[in-house]
């Protein structure tokens, strides 16, 4: 790959995630205390991501990928997008601002997928070259969080003013990165798209469990994602987006260390550590505090990289292995479209619902009873997958050592 290609992806992908981290994290913030929503109405805008990710393998599988080239796709959806963050910037209804935040997510949501594809099919060695290409995702993220957190907008229509300007700037920049030509050869049916050729993984009983386990333990993921800012702002700490950032730093550290753990530790131990970390961080936002209690919320937030990278990632390497070459792409979609799409999309909504019980008459919010709530789903995880699920491979590798 050509240093030039390499450092226009590396934007690329900076570009991206800087549109997404402007607001995503700090959008129920800004609905609660700008737009005075409802916990429903959060939950809500939360679910019309959830919602654009079903609906965007369609877009990108059945029209991008065959008709039109991925970069000018790109381009195009960015400033969409940008048009619909401005109307956004100029809402002030919280009835209003589903549809808008919805519209805008269409937009949004395929561009995940095209930015991946546009920088896979410029590698020769995708999995050398990928990771340090990717890894200015997470940068942009610390670095947008941050950004928002020093300058406290995060509660301001200036996170959707942030995010419409890097909009416009990919929007632009995307009709100078490398042609991606649409892959015209390349039959992709409804059935590959959905994943349904990966539904007969579900006749090993533990893929079943884990399948199961990933859906539910959205539903605890997508507390996080809504309520952690009004959480730990409520909660007396300072800098929250600025602190929060720490989360993705972990993410990094622990992603390298993937490779070490999976080998010492085999599939099941590691998705029970991840599990288990879910628990602990949703009772260390339940009774932290700005005051003493300050370490449970830093030790929560550090504890994202051991959450998601342990399990999610951890699992779509579990799924790659038993999938195999024929449905691994159909395997990863299913996974994608169950978690992201439904598991993370009926969290929201029951984030929503919990967080309007748990208000008080005055307005202030019971947040340690609404960190109980997913802390409790977790628990219920962790035995379902302790329980029924077996790493056979791992446990076949251990007797042949010993037979040695």
């Amino acid at each position: 790959m050509l240093a030039s290609t390499r450092v226009k992806l590396m934007v690329m992908m900076f570009l991206q995630f800087f549109v997404w981290g402007a607001w995503y994290g700090q959008m129920s913030k800004y609905m609660l205390t700008t737009l005075h929503a409802s916990g429903d109405q959060v939950g809500s805008a939360y679910a019309a991501f959830s919602l654009a990710m079903l609906i965007s393998p369609f877009f990108v599988g059945m029209i991008a990928d065959r008709y039109f080239a991925a970069q000018k796709v790109l381009g195009v959806l960015n400033l969409l997008g940008a048009a619909l963050l401005y109307l956004i910037t100029q809402n002030t209804s919280p009835d209003n601002f589903f549809l808008l935040i919805l519209g805008y997510c269409l937009t949004f949501a395929p561009t995940l997928a095209l930015t991946n594809s546009i920088a896979m099919q410029q590698m020769n060695v995708p999995e050398k070259e990928f990771p340090p290409i990717r890894v200015l995702g997470t940068v942009s993220w610390i670095v947008v969080t941050n950004i928002v957190g020093i300058y406290g907008f995060g509660d301001q229509v200036t996170i959707f003013q942030l995010s419409m300007v890097a909009a416009i700037a990919l929007g632009i920049f995307a009709f100078f990165l490398p042609n991606t030509p649409p892959k015209a050869t390349v039959s992709t049916s409804f059935t590959q798209i959905m994943g349904l050729d990966a539904f007969k993984l579900f006749k090993d009983r533990s893929f079943a469990i884990f399948f199961l386990s990933s859906v539910l333990i959205c539903i605890p993921l997508s507390f996080y994602y809504a309520m952690a800012n009004p959480s730990l702002t409520d909660g007396g700490m300072q800098n929250v987006e600025n602190k929060m950032s720490l989360g993705q730093a972990s993410e990094v550290i622990f992603m390298l260390l993937i490779p070490l753990a999976y080998t010492r530790l085999g599939v099941k131990k590691m998705l029970i550590v991840g599990l288990v970390a879910w628990i602990v961080r949703f009772i260390g936002f339940g009774y932290g505090d700005g005051g003493s209690g300050e370490w449970l919320l830093y030790l929560a937030i550090i504890l994202h990289g051991v959450c998601y990278d342990f399990f999610f990632v951890t699992g779509q390497i579990y799924t790659d292995n038993k999938a195999g070459d024929k449905i691994k792409s159909s395997a990863q979609g299913l996974i994608s479209l169950a978690t992201y799409g439904i598991g993370m999309g009926i969290g929201s909504k029951i984030a929503g619902i919990v967080l309007d019980y748990y208000t008080r008459p005055d307005g202030s919010k019971d947040w340690l009873g609404v960190w109980l709530v997913p802390a409790g789903i977790a628990a219920v995880v962790l035995v379902l997958f302790i329980v029924f699920f077996s790493d056979k491979k791992r446990v076949l590798a251990q007797e042949d050592q010993l037979a040695v």
